[in-house]
């Protein structure tokens, strides 16, 4: 989980510009997943080859809303995308929500994440809510809900 937030924070910095206090905000997100982990209906995905990472994502209970599952921390290394392991992650993700009986899977993204974006939509992935442009991460940005009906 350590590598999970790490691998953010390098890349949201080098792609997005994102301050480097979002590591510690990805290190207590992940730390909150292992803390309260349900194995029957929360997973976490690690994309890899030969020992490399690639990529990441994860599936966990929306603690407010029943029935509903939201993806966390989706990450593809810039080195590997365009080469179908977003599509394979979410894929078996979406799978995963659908055999445990989730009724809806959230997310939250921003405006300028354009390649997840594109592939939230290419899923079936709905915008629910635009948030009004607001200083988050050391620049002003567009934050973004997106749901999926199972």
């Amino acid at each position: 989980m350590t590598y999970i937030a790490h691998r953010h924070a390098v890349v949201y910095y080098a792609d997005y510009a994102f301050e480097t206090l979002f590591e510690s905000h990805m290190s207590r997100y992940t730390a909150h997943f292992l803390d309260n982990f349900e194995p029957s209906s929360e997973r976490c995905w690690i994309a890899e080859r030969e020992g490399q990472f690639l990529g990441c994502i994860m599936l966990t209970k929306d603690r407010e809303v029943p029935g509903r599952a939201r993806i966390r921390c989706f990450l593809v290394e810039k080195t590997t995308r365009g080469l179908g392991i977003g599509t394979m992650l979410v894929e078996t993700c979406l799978a995963f929500a659908r055999e445990v009986g989730y009724e809806r899977v959230g997310l939250q993204t921003y405006e300028e994440l354009s390649g997840a974006r594109r592939l939230y939509a290419k899923f079936g992935f709905q915008i629910l809510k635009t948030e009004e442009e607001r200083e988050e991460w050391g620049r002003k940005r567009v934050s973004e809900i997106w749901e999926l009906l199972l």
